[in-house]
């Protein structure tokens, strides 16, 4: 395994650059970057201290700083010690300003500023953790989505995920015998989605979440054949309803959002549904 000093360095959160970083790595086998997250770098001082980590531990260097004079500093740093240093932002930046025939305005965490939008994702994120597991139905029509699937097909963490691109999103677990809440079938706004998983890789889920809560696997949660059934009733159930399905067993909750968010703009392009980028 091939180690090396990655320095992230962010005038804001950090979040964009952290993505890049990570995105780019992912396309590399066999290395390990040790990552150095400077964030929130404004002012000429905290500047300084990351020259310094930078100097302890030299290695490639991607900033999203927009301050003129601060990008010089350490681009000229960089240069003295020998190590790459990479504008992430910039191609694009120019790109887009070229493209429109504007500046851009060079302002620090322009995209997380307090405004309507941003407001709006909070509003999301309450309404996913309110109607988590099938909680407070009366109000279920006001969705965006809502998910559907058995238990540990990870519904929860998509809807968090999807609320924070400001999509309102609840679950309903699927459980064998317990019918669905009957007001599902009046609504009209919400896209229903259903999540299925590979019954073998199910099984070995919910086997670690026993073990983590110490629980015993004497019981039909982990029961092979009950859990295929259980697999196959819900599919049963989301061809009936019409649902379009998607397998999670091998997707990550970023890559099941994807497919949501792209399901939502096929089925209205016109929607009122915001996604906040």
């Amino acid at each position: 395994m091939k180690q090396f000093h990655l320095h992230l360095v962010s005038d804001a959160t950090g979040e964009t650059i952290n993505s890049v970083a990570r995105a780019c790595v992912a396309q590399f086998d066999e290395v390990k970057p040790i990552e150095h997250f400077w964030n929130l770098v404004r002012t000429p001082r905290q500047l300084e201290m990351v020259i310094e980590g930078i100097k302890d531990n030299p290695g490639l260097v991607m900033f999203t700083l927009v301050d003129e004079s601060l990008r010089r500093r350490l681009q000229e740093i960089c240069r003295e010690l020998q190590v790459p240093c990479i504008p992430v932002l910039d191609p694009l930046i120019n790109a887009l300003a070229a493209y429109l025939g504007l500046e851009s305005h060079g302002q620090p965490g322009r995209q997380h500023i307090l405004d309507a939008e941003y407001f709006g994702r909070m509003d999301a994120m309450d309404f996913a953790l309110s109607h988590d597991d099938g909680q407070a139905t009366w109000d279920l029509h006001e969705a965006d989505v809502i998910l559907v699937g058995v238990s540990r097909t990870s519904k929860t963490p998509t809807c968090i995920y999807l609320a924070n691109r400001g999509v309102k999103a609840a679950n309903i677990p699927f459980v064998p015998g317990c019918p669905l809440p009957p007001e599902i079938d009046q609504m009209t706004k919400p896209l229903f989605v259903g999540l299925t998983k590979d019954p073998d890789r199910l099984i070995q889920i919910r086997r670690n979440r026993l073990r983590l809560l110490n629980q015993t696997e004497d019981t039909s949660y982990v029961d092979p054949e009950v859990v295929r059934a259980e697999v196959t009733e819900a599919r049963r159930l989301y061809s009936r309803k019409g649902w379009p399905v998607i397998d999670v067993s091998r997707r990550s909750i970023e890559e099941t959002a994807a497919e949501i968010l792209m399901l939502l703009a096929r089925r209205n392009p016109a929607s009122s549904v915001e996604v906040s980028w």
